[in-house]
């Protein structure tokens, strides 16, 4: 059996373990191989803070309070300009600590501009833009660990 079809088949495995599970990532190492499998665990409607659009219906007192707040309490990853992060790791706005961010919010970029860096298994990625536009949102601090698919910033 070839190394990929390992792989793909501990990959699988892992995948199993963590849907009949409450883990929200499995990591196995041994010596200089690492894998490491995550999931973004969603709330359920009895958690109401957590999950406010489904607790909504379920709580009206809530739902008064939660309608008072401005529009920006929508979901971003529901923006058209959503740029979500194509791995787990590290998200960093420069290259190095005394060096300038990438971006700003009201910076214009190109497609392909480099927005942020995420470190992942030791491996620094720059993650390109995918879209010329207006940066309106970044939705991190320089430092914080991401999920995959977490978005990161919004683009106009």
């Amino acid at each position: 059996m070839s190394k990929l079809t390992e792989y793909k088949d501990l990959i699988h495995e892992l995948a199993e373990l963590l849907d009949k599970s409450t883990l929200s990532e499995i990591e196995v190492e041994e010596g200089s191989f690492r894998i490491r499998v995550a999931r973004e665990l969603t709330s359920t409607a009895g958690i109401a803070v957590q999950a406010a659009p489904v607790a909504l219906a379920a709580a009206p007192a809530i739902a008064a309070a939660a309608t008072a707040e401005p529009a920006a309490a929508a979901n971003p990853a529901d923006h058209p300009g959503a740029i979500p992060s194509p791995m787990v790791g590290t998200v960093f706005l420069s290259p190095s600590p005394d060096a300038e961010p990438f971006i700003k919010v009201g910076d214009t970029v190109k497609e392909g501009d480099t927005l942020l860096i995420i470190e992942a298994m030791k491996v620094m990625n720059q993650i390109a833009s995918k879209k010329s536009g207006v940066v309106k949102e970044i939705l991190f601090s320089d430092a914080q660990p991401v999920e995959f698919g977490e978005v990161l910033c919004i683009i106009e």
